[in-house]
């Protein structure tokens, strides 16, 4: 079960023209519906946007969750260097933590680099959603994203690693720490 947010349209209208598009209700690819985004920037996620998806994000985690058998936990997966990543990801797991104190929440935070992005406000925004990860998560996992780069550049020969290289990576450390709860 996954629910996909984000506060513009982007990630999510490629998720739903993507390959792999039909896997996942369309009511569970959540966009902030002004399109506009916090502009990168955590109060405004947290405070203005965020709170005008959150309740239609917790809508959709307490459908999914009454249909689970045995609700576990939730999972996380977010950046910290944006305005959704950091602030509406702050947000949610306060929420989620509230409703559903007795499971588990487990995090995996994608820490910023400046080999990765220039945005300047990534320090700021991480250094806000940490207190929530603290405050909320049972587990966090910490993605660094210069890590991952240097792992692509070193280890693996690519020149100049995509985006889509450095997710394959996380993607695969996830899978690998969530597999004792899946089999």
């Amino acid at each position: 079960r996954s629910i996909f947010v984000d506060l513009t349209s982007g990630s999510c209208d490629s998720i739903r023209a993507g390959p792999l598009g039909k896997l996942f209700r369309d009511d569970n690819l959540i966009t902030e519906s002004s399109g506009h985004g916090s502009g990168g920037i955590w109060p405004s996620a947290f405070y203005v946007e965020g709170a005008e998806v959150a309740e239609t994000v917790l809508d959709a985690i307490r459908r999914e969750s009454e249909r689970c058998d045995m609700l576990q936990g939730f999972q996380l997966m977010h950046s910290l260097g944006g305005g959704t990543g950091s602030g509406l990801s702050s947000l949610l797991s306060m929420k989620i933590r509230d409703e559903y104190p007795d499971r588990m929440l487990t995090d995996f935070a994608v820490f910023g680099s400046s080999k990765v992005s220039d945005s300047v406000v990534e320090p700021y925004n991480s250094v806000l959603a940490i207190h929530y990860l603290i405050e909320n998560a049972d587990q966090v996992i910490c993605i660094d994203n210069e890590a991952l780069l240097n792992q692509a550049t070193k280890k693996l020969g690519i020149q100049s690693p995509r985006y889509s290289d450095l997710n394959r990576f996380a993607t695969q450390m996830m899978s690998g720490v969530t597999s004792s709860l899946r089999f």
